[in-house]
């Protein structure tokens, strides 16, 4: 899954959301990293949606604009939850192999 999925997932997981707060809650989430642009982020919550891994939760009017409010579907909560799964198991395996690597002499590594 690649990152920007991942962090949209991850940001519609606890609760439902719109655009700009979708925006704001990736940055927040990848610790200021990621700064999603509108354009790429409304393309992929159509590619979402057709994936079924996101439903509409509301549209709204306020202000005179449309505001859509998105939320994760059942189907993007089991792929978020498999997914988190998968890196968990990863990050382990990553960890583990860092710690049987030791310096043996002189700045020589095991």
């Amino acid at each position: 899954m690649q990152e920007p999925t991942l962090l949209l997932l991850t940001a519609l997981a606890d609760a439902p959301r719109h655009g700009y707060a979708l925006i704001q809650e990736i940055a927040t989430i990848s610790g200021g990293r990621v700064a999603m642009r509108t354009g790429t982020l409304y393309t992929a919550l159509d590619r979402l949606l057709d994936q079924g891994l996101i439903r509409v939760e509301s549209d709204q009017v306020v202000d005179g604009r449309a505001r859509r409010t998105y939320a994760l579907s059942d189907v993007g909560r089991t792929v978020l939850a498999e997914e988190a799964e998968r890196l968990r198991v990863v990050a382990a395996e990553a960890e583990r192999r860092l710690a049987v690597v030791r310096p043996i002499a002189r700045g020589v590594w095991a």
